[in-house]
């Protein structure tokens, strides 16, 4: 390209505001924020795009808790939907567990008063009664005044309408899906729904099925056809990520039947003939992530401007098509993007990188383009950050494992000591982004390696599987095989190396201390502990997950056992700080109670830290501080600095 070309970017900054689930609708921002002083009322904003002075329009006035639990980790938790033009604002209710929506008008820019953008036609409803269950934000509208979602009750999903003329309904069932059921959308007219369903013993990542439905005038459905394709998921397991009509007729997903999410477009002119209109195969980019929440979005925009993220070795790009042929491919500066959407050439996102926090930018590709846009975008950088350094080293059975490094700010130390992190999930990965607790350690003289062990995602399909039936084994190898890595190599002080973890890398760490005499303590967070009490116990959404990961219970009974530190608590004589919160739904902060008084008379420097208000995953500022106290105290005590 010229050096004439420009990309137009704005960023967009507020101490104040946190932006989350960020969306574009025609030209204007909808955003979440919270409101008042507590955790549970919060509020939908909207704002113009890219008009630098605009003050938020806060559009829910009353009090809410919006909020999205769908199997237990849930996602968005609002949807906005431009029809008959208007903005039908619908969203998720956690205070009166239902579904509630209001309808605003645009206001002309010449009309504005007091930096009001939207006018209610329509004051706030409160659409369904109150369930015992989830709803999930992945709705739609049709043009027979009827609202179209998914819903968990009693531990089963369901299609569902409701009429958005009347009030407090009993939801209408549609359909009872046989297991789980996600990522509803439809056509422009809404008479064509698609979705995605998986059931045991698979995970939506690891097997899950397209499924598109013909509806008719009173909103029922006339028939069903599920996707299949001799060329992708006829005769083996797939994942589909994010079905997403582009036209009345095209739907745009990845699926990963090559080894990588990679891109497909179906034409749906007939739902009994639903053929490939295109298939993109490009090894080493991933267009999808696995589907722990809903609502991740990897393409938005239409036929005419589509526009896709994808993972690019360590980098992401922004790629874009036009009648689905590819026109360009943008690098960009981000380790991460989350609430990614487009309207026209007009693209929002929430940017992430190495040396700042989620930013969010609103970009013009309207203008002319520039290929690497990183240099046109301005920012305050963090300063002395530790930039992360990829490392690729042979962890179990020699494969090539990934890694971040950081390398210590400053020289404290003859040899820094080393701190290693295992990820959650344990299908998560690191991306490089910026972390507040590493650049902590850092800054002390710490080097900090995070390990992308077998299993991470984002590095294809066969990496992620490498975990299956071997989670504890291949993870705790990995994240040994890098630390043995850095010792040899005379990088990092042999008799100081801890290993950090959180949930699923707790396991990990404490594996790491029952086998190898490497590290010298662990520090983790509501760590899984126990892996047949998570069998029993987890909630829905995770119930299977160990069929993968360790195997049928029935058959694999002894690896549930064997893999699960807290039978061999006892073996452990290094020493652990662990941190639970009281309302964790997801581990048992009884399980940790269990080996408390096992690990303190182990050794003097162990510890366990309860917290009454925290749940699986750590939201209390002053908690997080306890935290970083507690874990610099244990690191001076183990390490004798």
């Amino acid at each position: 390209m010229s050096n004439d070309d420009q990309l137009k970017v704005r960023q967009t900054v507020s101490k104040q505001k946190s932006f989350k689930e960020l969306t574009i609708v025609r030209n204007i921002i909808f955003w979440i924020d919270l409101v008042g002083e507590g955790q549970n009322e919060n509020a939908i904003f909207a704002s113009p795009f890219n008009e630098k002075e605009a003050f938020p329009q806060k559009l829910t006035s009353k009090k809410y808790n919006i909020k999205n639990n769908f199997h237990g980790y849930g996602g968005k938790s609002y949807k906005c939907i431009y029809l008959k033009n208007n903005f039908y604002l619908i969203w998720i209710d956690q205070i009166t567990k239902a579904v509630w929506f209001q309808i605003f008008k645009e206001v002309a820019s010449n009309c504005r008063i007091q930096n009001k953008y939207l006018d209610s036609v329509q004051e706030p409803r409160q659409l369904s009664k109150s369930i015992d269950g989830n709803f999930d934000a992945s709705f739609i509208i049709s043009e027979k005044s009827l609202l179209y979602g998914i819903c968990e009750i009693n531990n089963k999903d369901y299609l569902f309408s409701l009429n958005l003329k009347k009030t407090k309904q009993d939801i209408h069932r549609i359909k009872k899906f046989k297991n789980f059921a996600g990522e509803l959308s439809s056509n422009i007219s809404a008479n064509l729904l698609s979705w995605i369903e998986w059931d045991s013993p698979f995970m939506p990542w690891e097997k899950n099925d397209l499924f598109f439905a013909q509806i008719n005038l009173d909103g029922e459905i006339t028939k069903i056809k599920k996707f299949s394709d001799k060329l992708i998921n006829a005769e083996k397991n797939v994942s589909f990520f994010q079905p997403y009509w582009i036209s009345e007729t095209l739907l745009v997903c990845s699926e990963d039947s090559s080894g990588w999410w990679n891109l497909l477009f179906l034409d749906v002119s007939e739902i009994d003939n639903i053929f490939i209109k295109k298939r993109v195969e490009r090894n080493l980019i991933e267009y999808g992530a696995p589907q722990w929440v809903t609502g991740i979005t990897f393409f938005s925009g239409n036929i005419k401007n589509l526009f896709c993220l994808a993972k690019k070795e360590n980098s992401l790009i922004v790629e874009e098509y036009k009648d689905l042929e590819f026109v360009k491919e943008f690098s960009t500066p981000f380790t991460s993007i989350s609430d990614f959407s487009v309207f026209r050439k007009k693209v929002l996102l929430k940017g992430y990188g190495y040396d700042f926090l989620g930013i969010v930018f609103e970009i013009d590709f309207a203008k002319k383009v520039l290929s690497n846009f990183s240099e046109q975008i301005f920012f305050d950088h963090i300063k002395d950050c530790s930039k992360p350094e990829t490392f690729w080293f042979k962890g179990f059975e020699a494969q090539s494992t990934h890694s971040f490094l950081y390398r210590p700010l400053v020289e404290n130390f003859r040899k820094p000591p080393l701190l290693v992190r295992a990820h959650s999930g344990p299908t998560s990965c690191f991306d490089g982004s910026y972390n507040s607790e590493v650049q902590y350690w850092t800054s002390k003289g710490f080097f900090v390696a995070e390990v992308n062990y077998g299993g991470s995602s984002g590095f294809g399909k066969a990496y992620r599987e490498r975990l299956n039936y071997k989670w504890g084994i291949v993870d705790s190898y990995d994240c040994k095989a890098l630390a043995l890595e850095l010792i040899k190599s005379n990088q990092v002080d042999s008799e100081k190396v801890v290993i950090f973890g959180n949930s699923a890398g707790g396991l990990t760490a404490l594996n790491c201390l029952l086998y190898g005499s490497i590290f010298t303590g662990a520090i983790c967070k509501y760590p899984v502990i126990d892996l047949k009490d998570m069998h029993y116990n987890t909630h829905r959404f995770e119930k299977d997950y160990l069929n993968s990961l360790v195997g049928n219970y029935e058959k694999n009974h002894d690896d549930y056992i064997n893999r699960s530190p807290i039978n061999y608590i006892n073996k452990i004589k290094k020493p652990i700080l662990l941190f639970h919160g009281k309302e964790d739904q997801v581990i048992s902060y009884k399980q940790t109670l269990k080996i408390q008084e096992i690990l303190i008379s182990n050794n003097n420097f162990s510890e366990v830290v309860l917290f009454e208000n925290e749940g699986h995953g750590f939201k209390n500022i002053e908690n997080k501080e306890k935290v970083m106290q507690k874990s610099q105290e244990f690191l001076k005590n183990i390490l004798n600095i």
